[in-house]
């Protein structure tokens, strides 16, 4: 699972040089971590093979146009659970705590709801404390999904992806007006319903990975979070 968490973190992140360049192993390493299904894996061909071919500026102007113009599908989970508020700031000390709590920092000049950032502390977690915290946000990952696949976006395929690891099974009515794709407040209130939390749960045991496919993602790591040298 921490590969697979790791790859999909990536790719939802703003196109680097460097995710060009791994991008041809991708679909690889996802089959050696074993976590998803041929199929699941197909569905990310699209996007990867974008990467791999358009030029970089393309694909850092369609990331922007995509994800930072507006709320409505905003990679910044607690956006979507706070918005503005007061709470919102609190949100984000505990969960940065968290990432502390794991000997993590955070280097890059992003906020720590970022989803691919969070994707990034979960792969550091035992299996089962990933899929609870995955779950948390599983209805605002749904949503999100959907909403990149109104706009035949190549990101609803990850989004999708991850939704399914989350256990999301929610509807479509869960989404605002699909008139409005900014008005939110039908989502909020469904979201406000169920009680969208964070929560730390009980650390469990740790799993084993495939060192070829640790070997992959070594490649592609990013600074946004760092280990801690004198954490523990």
């Amino acid at each position: 699972m921490r590969h697979t968490l790791l790859i999909l973190s990536h790719l939802l992140r703003y196109p680097t040089e460097g995710l060009q360049q791994a991008a041809p192993e991708l679909l690889a390493t996802l089959e050696l971590d074993g976590v998803l299904e041929s199929g699941q894996i197909g569905q990310l061909e699209p996007l990867i093979a974008a990467i791999v071919d358009e030029e970089l500026l393309d694909l850092q102007e369609r990331y922007v146009g995509l994800f930072d113009r507006g709320r409505a599908i905003s990679l910044h989970l607690f956006e979507h659970v706070h918005g503005e508020s007061r709470d919102r700031g609190q949100a984000m000390v505990e969960l940065r705590s968290r990432y502390m709590a794991q000997g993590l920092e955070i280097t890059a000049n992003e906020l720590p709801d970022y989803l691919p950032m969070f994707l990034e502390y979960l792969s550091c977690l035992p299996l089962p404390q990933v899929l609870e915290e995955l779950a948390q946000p599983g209805l605002i990952i749904e949503a999100l999904a959907e909403r990149l696949a109104e706009r035949d976006a190549l990101y609803a395929a990850p989004m999708r992806i991850l939704s399914g690891l989350a256990g999301a099974t929610g509807s479509s009515a869960s989404l605002a007006p699909a008139d409005d794709p900014e008005d939110l407040s039908a989502l909020d209130a469904i979201w406000e319903e169920q009680q969208v939390r964070f929560d730390t749960p009980t650390p469990a045991a740790g799993e084993g990975e495939c060192p070829k496919a640790a070997a992959m993602v070594a490649r592609l790591h990013s600074p946004a979070l760092e280990r801690n040298r004198n954490h523990g």
